[in-house]
């Protein structure tokens, strides 16, 4: 005989109200200190995550040791946004601006693309969500900034390299 489970309306509406949520990590090489960074943020959000009875966890995506301006070697990155597109994620969370992306373009191209199915993400470290109104333009200053910030100690290494090599 087949047990039957009732199951009350509230819960039912809770459940299909819950919000997939996602992570996304970055560290950009792949030193043993920011692969200790890349540890904790990823055991930080899934934590996070899993704690909240409102959300679903939908996924934590990592690139490790990878720069935050080429898209193209940043292969987690796209799977995560494929996943969006998808339907399969409602909201991302991620510790800073710089860890999405040093690429003010490529940025802001993933965000609108994002923002357009109503997925919001959420940069921790600036209180950005990209959903509200003020969100666009604080990370259209912010990616520029983050941009600014790689390509300034990308030259500050090539520099120091020339000196050494000299």
């Amino acid at each position: 005989m087949k047990k039957i489970i009732k199951i009350e309306p509230s819960a039912i509406k809770k459940m299909l109200n819950r919000k997939r949520v996602a992570a996304y990590c970055r560290v950009s090489t792949g030193s043993e200190e920011q692969l200790v960074s890349l540890e904790n943020q990823k055991a930080h959000y899934e934590e996070y995550i899993v704690s909240n009875p409102e959300w679903e966890f939908a996924g934590l995506y990592y690139d490790e040791g990878i720069t935050g301006r080429k898209k193209e070697k940043r292969t987690t990155l796209m799977q995560m946004i494929q996943d969006c597109e998808a339907g399969l994620i409602d909201v991302v969370l991620t510790k800073s601006l710089s860890r999405f992306a040093r690429n003010t373009l490529d940025c802001l191209k993933y965000i609108r693309q994002l923002k357009e199915k109503n997925i919001a993400v959420f940069f921790e470290k600036e209180s950005i969500n990209t959903l509200d109104a003020k969100g666009e333009v604080m990370l259209t200053i912010m990616a520029s900034l983050a941009q600014q910030e790689s390509e300034s100690l990308s030259q500050n290494v090539r520099l120091g390299l020339q000196y050494r090599y000299q």
